[in-house]
C-alpha cells in the first residue's frame, strides 16, 4: 500500500515546468483534508505578500507518509504536520502526554535526522475526537469514552485509514478502553466521516476537534478520560535548506506562531466544509482581521 501511495505521489510531481527557477520559489504541499488546506494556503499567502517569493501550492498529498516522503525528496519545502503525528508515525517514537516535551523531543530529532526545521505552534491543539451523533449521547447519557464502551458492540465504526494504522490510533485506543464493534470498522476518507455518522452509516467515528461539522451536524466529541492521545499541535515544518537559502520565509511565517485558536480553526474549517466558500479568500480575510503584516 504505502508503494502504491508513494507511486502516485510522485506522479502528481513534474521533473519540471514553467515559471521561476526551483530554487526561487517555495513548494508547499498539504495532507489531503481540509484544515490542512487552510493552512497551507495560510503559508502560501504570507510567504507571497510577506516574503515576496512565488509559492507553488501542490494541496491533497494523501496523508503523512506522502508528505514526509515529498519532503525528503524535496518535491516540496514546507507542510504543516502535528506534533503527536510527528512523534508516534513519523519518529516511531511512543505517544507522549507533555505538550511542550513533545514539541522539543520533534524539533530536536527532525532537524538531526532530516534536515527539517520545526517552526513554532500555529497556537491550537488539534487532538483526535471520538464522535457520535449528539442525539445518541443525550438519550444514553454519555460522557466518556468509558461510558460508551458498553454500547459499542451494537455500533459501527468509521475510520480514515492512517488511524487505523497509526500507532496512536485504533488499535491502542481500542485496547485502551475495552472497544468492540458489530462490524469491522469501515475505513472511510476522513472528509467523509462526519457526514457518514450524521446519515447513519456508522455510529462511531475518529475525526478531529478543530471539524466546523461537529456542531452544524449535531454530534457529540466523547472525553477521552484516560488521556489515551498525545498532544497534537498544529506547525510549520519546513526544509533546513531552504531557510539558509530564503530566511525571509521565517519572517514571514512569524506572524502566525500563537495567531489561531481551536475556535479560530473550527470556524475556518466551517466556511470551507459548511458554507462552501473558497479558501483563499477565507483565509485572506482572516488574515486582515487577525494580525498586522509584516513588509
Amino acid at each position: 500500500m504505502r508503494r502504491a501511495l508513494l507511486l502516485l505521489a510522485l506522479s502528481v510531481f513534474p521533473l519540471a515546468g514553467c515559471g521561476p527557477p526551483r530554487a526561487q520559489r517555495i513548494v508547499i504541499g498539504t495532507k489531503n483534508f481540509t484544515e490542512q488546506l487552510v493552512l497551507g494556503e495560510l503559508m502560501a499567502q504570507q510567504i507571497e505578500e510577506v516574503a515576496h517569493l512565488p509559492v507553488e501550492r501542490r494541496y491533497y498529498l494523501a496523508g503523512t507518509y506522502i508528505c514526509q516522503q515529498a519532503m525528503l525528496g524535496g518535491r516540496i519545502d514546507l507542510y504543516p504536520e502535528y506534533t503527536g503525528t510527528a512523534l508516534t508515525a513519523v519518529l516511531k517514537q511512543p505517544p507522549a502526554k507533555d505538550p511542550a516535551a513533545v514539541l522539543a523531543s520533534v524539533k530536536d530529532q527532525y532537524r538531526q535526522r532530516f534536515n527539517f526545521q520545526v517552526l513554532e505552534p500555529f497556537g491550537f491543539n488539534n487532538t483526535f475526537a471520538i464522535e457520535i451523533r449528539g442525539e445518541d449521547a443525550r438519550r444514553l447519557h454519555l460522557q466518556s469514552l468509558s461510558q460508551a464502551a458498553q454500547f459499542t458492540p451494537r455500533w459501527r465504526a468509521g475510520f480514515g485509514y492512517e488511524f487505523m494504522e497509526r500507532p496512536d490510533g485504533y488499535r491502542g485506543l481500542a485496547a485502551t478502553y475495552g472497544l468492540k464493534f458489530a462490524t469491522t470498522p469501515r475505513i472511510m476518507d476522513l472528509g467523509l466521516l462526519a457526514r457518514a455518522l450524521r446519515d447513519r452509516q456508522i455510529d462511531l467515528a475518529a475525526g478531529n476537534t478543530t471539524d466546523g461539522l461537529i456542531p452544524v451536524l449535531d454530534l457529540f466529541v466523547l472525553e477521552d478520560d484516560r488521556r489515551y492521545f498525545p498532544p497534537y499541535q498544529a506547525v510549520p515544518i519546513i526544509r533546513a535548506p531552504v531557510l539558509e537559502r530564503h530566511p525571509e520565509v521565517r519572517r514571514a511565517l512569524q506572524p502566525l506562531a500563537g495567531a489561531i485558536s481551536e475556535t479560530d480553526m473550527q470556524r475556518l474549517n466551517f466556511a470551507l466544509d459548511g458554507q462552501h466558500r473558497d479558501v483563499k479568500e477565507v483565509v485572506r480575510q482572516f488574515r486582515r482581521s487577525h494580525f498586522q503584516q509584516t513588509r
